[in-house]
């Protein structure tokens, strides 16, 4: 069976969903809001907080750090700067990973390079996420996967080769793995969101953990989701839509994420166990509203039943209608008056 323990937290088919608020850079590069998100976050119901992690002058080539960026989200005059800006250190880490433990949440984050991955390790992160845009970056993949920690892969934009790759570069070196599908677009509309791949990564690879990296802006495609196997479910978080930043407009807020949290775990136990059986609540409203045989009018001792001889009428304590068919052409032994219940006792 499918498994992967998440900082103590055993995510498999039968389990309830783990719930990622992905804060990403929308803590406004204030430590405080960030640990304002975690309370929330936590609040919420969510398992895990995870932030972004670059080296942005090792990631970036000299030309994009320095380029001029002139976006209404800009925290910097170049896109450096505002990357920079935005950018937790040591001591940052250091203070949120204290607090993410103090208020039970777990705390993790992407490595978008090699330094970065080094970096969280260093802070001995429970588990790593690998960006979409690194599904083709063997050398990060094998990396992270050397580290030892479970690793949480997203697919966006890729090809079924490209997860495939992925999946071997991980698998031989670690095999605590698993794959989101998801689109890399900001916001994803539905109808680009192509779930059916869930199905697809159920089939592929079934001894890693399936989920959803969700882009889009609402919670209802999540269910869709985990009815088709999903685990695990990251989606962007905000406390505030309107502050400034790419990510906040389809971030949910704290009621979003709260209803997300709520409906998975309804998602769970609405699946029930796939026998079809009456439950105990449901004998009362459909005794009161079912139907059984009665006589349609007083009918003597004698007489041989027809169709206009009977009736169908609430409540269903006595003979199912599907017992039409045997009762037709039947001879009453006693006399029934009308609504009286029919039964096979007084008929030959």
């Amino acid at each position: 069976m499918r498994s992967l323990k998440l900082n103590g937290t055993i995510v498999n088919d039968e389990n309830e969903a783990y719930v990622i608020a992905e804060i990403g850079n929308n803590h406004q590069g204030d430590v405080e809001i960030c640990k304002q998100m975690f309370d929330a976050a936590k609040e919420c119901g969510a398992n895990a907080v995870k932030l972004q992690k670059r080296d942005n002058r090792s990631m970036f080539t000299k030309a994009a750090f320095n380029q001029v960026y002139n976006s209404e989200n800009a925290f910097g005059r170049t896109y450096g700067e505002h990357r920079e800006f935005l950018e937790f250190g040591e001591r940052e880490y250091a203070v949120l990973k204290e607090y993410a433990s103090e208020i039970g949440i777990d705390f993790f984050a992407t490595a978008f390079d090699l330094n970065s991955a080094d970096f969280l390790a260093s802070f001995d992160m429970p588990f790593y996420k690998i960006a979409s845009g690194d599904l083709t970056n063997t050398p990060l993949l094998k990396h992270v996967a050397k580290i030892g920690k479970p690793v949480i892969l997203s697919t966006g934009g890729g090809t079924m080769a490209d997860v495939r790759r992925a999946y071997e570069a991980i698998m031989p070196i670690n095999d605590q793995l698993a794959i989101l599908q998801c689109t890399a677009a900001y916001p994803c509309q539905p109808e680009d969101m192509n779930l059916r791949v869930i199905e697809t990564y159920m089939r592929e690879f079934p001894d890693v953990v399936i989920g959803l990296s969700d882009h889009q802006n609402g919670i209802a495609m999540a269910m869709v989701a985990y009815t088709m196997g999903a685990r695990i479910f990251e989606k962007h978080f905000t406390l505030d839509r309107t502050w400034k930043g790419t990510d906040h407009a389809f971030s949910l807020t704290s009621k979003g994420l709260s209803n997300l949290v709520r409906d998975l775990h309804r998602a769970r136990t609405s699946l029930g166990n796939g026998v079809k059986q009456p439950l105990d609540l449901e004998v009362s409203p459909i005794k009161k509203m079912g139907k059984k045989i009665v006589a349609a009018r007083d009918l003597p001792a004698g007489t041989v039943l027809t169709f206009e001889d009977l009736a169908f009428k609430c409540p269903a304590d006595g003979m199912p209608p599907y017992e039409l068919d045997n009762v037709l052409g039947k001879t009453l032994t006693a006399e029934l008056p009308e609504d009286g219940d029919l039964s096979f006792d007084i008929l030959k």
